[in-house]
């Protein structure tokens, strides 16, 4: 172990909304929980607080630039600091960061993690090159086994370097035993839901891949099948400035003539609560998600989800025909067809409270047993001492352990 605090350097865009600002935050909690020290820099985001209440330090950098010389002046700050600040580690969370990430490790003799967050599309070679940065870590960390398959497919990188680390979903955020009514009641009443009204909650930023026009159309669909009793979708996501998809969902709304059956309602900023109000929650991604935080989110709140079978929603969601039906979490179907999606829409409103709540109670263990937070933290800190000797996740579970004993004191 290091005379000082071991020291990790997380790299990260910005910290607004996502599955890996979330995660750098987790880890921010675990470093500091093992004893070390943790330092994120990133060109700062609503989340950038949360570093800070962790125990963390955010250091500014312009780190979601895509500009070469830009990125070069990166490398030269993030060198300057792992310096300056005794870094041990350097952590990248995303591509153009993680160039300048691997520029700085080497010139200044740190070893550099990658994590393998999204699917990355590829066009062409240029771009190819370009995504290749996240898997040229001393250790590369995929966050499912869809994600090591397209590393190790696209790449050649070794298996031995490559390291699945499924996200790691907070239990206790997300304990549906643990959400006040309140909290509940403000976010159906902010929707404009009714009494009794059922929701189809889809969440995820407003962007075409994610699916929303499908929802939008799988509605339409509904509708005319006049599925059964009072329901409503809602589409939860911050547009993060694109304007005019949110407008074209509107237009396709009216012209539907669905004004009171689809609601655009923002960002949310409780998503516990969320998944809570919800008879069911819809992934509709047409493109691959590299993991799919939102499906385990609604599974830990018992909320059976609805997701496109592609991408590593097979390893969150446990659907018909790969398990018996009283086995289930929830149900796969094939991207971007409104059809089937409005069919079990429909099924997932006709379910009886006792069929719903049993799916819930699977879906809640499943993700206990596959994608709790505590997993992810211990595994990564595995992953950081691996690299350089120390022993921070011992040290991790140490002092959990001292503090669930003091609790039960």
């Amino acid at each position: 172990m290091p005379q000082h605090r071991p020291t990790i350097l997380q790299i990260i865009p910005r910290l607004d909304t996502g599955g890996a600002e979330r995660t750098t935050i987790e880890m921010t909690q675990a470093i500091v929980t093992a004893g070390g020290r943790a330092l994120v820099a990133t060109g700062g985001g609503r989340m950038a607080a949360q570093v800070t209440r962790a125990g963390g330090e955010v250091i500014p950098l312009n780190a979601s630039s895509k500009n070469p010389l830009t990125m070069l002046a990166n490398a030269r700050r993030l060198s300057r600091i792992a310096r300056r600040e005794s870094v041990d580690l350097l952590h990248a969370r995303s591509r153009a960061p993680a160039w300048s990430a691997l520029i700085a490790a080497r010139s200044s003799g740190r070893p550099l993690v990658t994590t393998y967050h999204g699917a990355y599309a590829e066009h062409g070679a240029l771009k190819r090159a370009y995504n290749s940065v996240m898997a040229r870590g001393d250790a590369v960390i995929a966050n499912s086994r869809y994600t090591a398959r397209l590393i190790e497919g696209r790449y050649g990188t070794p298996p031995d370097r490559i390291r699945v680390i499924h996200r790691g979903i907070d239990e206790e955020s997300f304990d549906p035993d643990l959400i006040e009514p309140e909290r509940v009641e403000r976010l159906r009443a902010g929707w404009g839901v009714r009494p009794n009204q059922r929701v189809l909650l889809h969440a995820a930023r407003l962007t075409s891949w994610k699916g929303q026009a499908v929802v939008v159309a799988a509605a339409a669909r509904l509708v005319q099948q006049t599925a059964p009793g009072d329901w409503v979708v809602i589409l939860a996501g911050d547009a993060q400035g694109r304007l005019d998809y949110a407008d074209d969902l509107e237009q396709q709304i009216a012209a539907h003539g669905l004004g009171d059956r689809v609601r655009l309602v923002g960002h949310v900023d409780d998503m516990p609560a969320a998944y809570l109000a919800a008879h069911v929650a819809v992934v509709a991604s047409t493109a691959p998600e590299a993991f799919g935080r939102a499906a385990a989110e609604a599974e830990a709140m018992r909320c059976p989800v609805i997701a496109t079978a592609i991408g590593a929603a097979p390893e969150t969601v446990i659907a018909a025909p790969s398990a018996a039906m009283n086995e289930i979490t929830g149900w796969l179907v094939p991207p971007g067809d409104s059809v089937v999606l409005a069919h079990h829409m429909g099924a997932a409103l006709e379910l009886s409270d006792a069929e719903r709540r049993a799916i819930g109670e699977r879906a809640r263990s499943h993700v206990s047993r596959s994608f709790s937070l505590a997993a992810m933290q211990a595994a990564t800190l595995d992953v950081y001492d691996g690299l350089l000797g120390t022993r921070l996740a011992d040290a991790w579970a140490a002092a959990r352990s001292s503090r669930s004993r003091a609790a039960g004191a």
